[in-house]
């Protein structure tokens, strides 16, 4: 039984290598050797995908890293201020990436590069400050932020490769636990209403498309089919409509649509987490806690003489 399985255990599932975390057994990959090489290239990758999932404007140059420090510098609104520290934190992620670029072009032509290198240094101090701007940017929703993401730059920098690996198998896991968390409280809140019937089906289907997505490389040649059914499996659940009686009240076409509704916008939200492959634990709450409400018995209004009865004074 899975409770029985230490963190970090290896096996053969199916012809595929996966390894144990927390409930969930994730496709696991070959570790390049670790190399200057190997960490430029896993640093370039995580950088484009940081960028891919934040806020538009923030893929700043390494180059103008002094001008974005001096407008964040002298900024004192703070809806501004905040904006343009997360403009600095991307100039400081370019620069990094250019300072370690240059390192393995240096030790491409022989020239020995230790750790304790000065350029090594700033690269490592620039990746840091990076990740300590991260809570002034937000996910590309506007919703909330994605820390865990700048840290993976620096992450890859800091830690040998495999741990890297290690870390991201991790957060593979937690993803995937938030898919199934998302989804099941969908299932919870649709699946006994008439009108939604066969929505539990479609809801399943998705989840285990976008657990599939979340672990799977973009480098795999299995990404083709994967990224397919992901897409396909969303597109089906987005376009679920209620089966709604001819004869239905307006309240109960409101409330067929303010639930077709919560199902796109549940789709939505397990894309984000599937594409960032990490937890969105703020916007998972307040989602959760907008089904509740859905769920709860609607008090319809009683009639007037009721309500003439209730407030007549004695």
């Amino acid at each position: 039984m899975d409770h029985a399985v230490s963190l970090g255990t290896e096996r053969v599932i199916d012809g595929q290598r996966r390894v144990y975390y927390y409930g969930y057994w994730v496709k696991a990959y070959e570790v390049p050797a670790d190399t200057l090489l190997a960490k430029k290239r896993l640093i370039e990758a995580l950088t484009r995908r940081l960028f891919s999932h934040v806020e538009y404007g923030l893929n700043v140059p390494g180059q103008r890293l002094g001008e974005a420090r001096r407008a964040f510098e002298s900024e004192t609104d703070p809806q501004r201020r905040r904006i343009k520290g997360a403009m600095l934190a991307g100039a400081l992620s370019n620069r990094a990436s250019d300072i370690f670029t240059k390192l393995v072009e240096m030790q491409a032509l022989g020239v020995k590069v230790d750790h304790d290198n000065t350029l090594m240094r700033e690269c490592g101090h620039h990746l840091e400050e990076a990740l300590n701007l991260a809570g002034m940017v937000l996910h590309r929703s506007g919703e909330e932020g994605l820390d865990e993401l700048w840290g993976e730059p620096f992450k890859a920098f800091s830690f040998p490769i495999q741990d890297f690996y290690n870390s991201r198998y991790i957060k593979i896991a937690q993803t995937m636990e938030g898919i199934d968390r998302i989804c099941d409280e969908v299932i919870k809140t649709f699946a006994q209403i008439s009108s939604f019937a066969g929505i539990a089906d479609v809801v399943r289907d998705f989840a285990a498309a976008a657990k599939t997505k979340s672990e799977t490389l973009g480098t795999d040649p299995e990404v083709f089919e994967v990224w397919t059914s992901f897409v396909v499996a969303g597109e089906k659940l987005s376009a679920f409509a209620p089966n709604v009686p001819p004869d239905a009240s307006r309240a109960d076409l409101q409330r067929a649509a303010d639930g077709k509704d919560l199902i796109r916008r549940a789709k939505d939200l397990v894309s984000y987490v599937t594409r960032a492959r990490v937890p969105m634990p703020k916007s998972t709450r307040e989602f959760i806690e907008e089904l509740e409400r859905f769920r709860r018995p609607r008090v319809d209004s009683p009639p007037p003489g009721v309500v003439a009865a209730l407030t007549a004074r004695p």
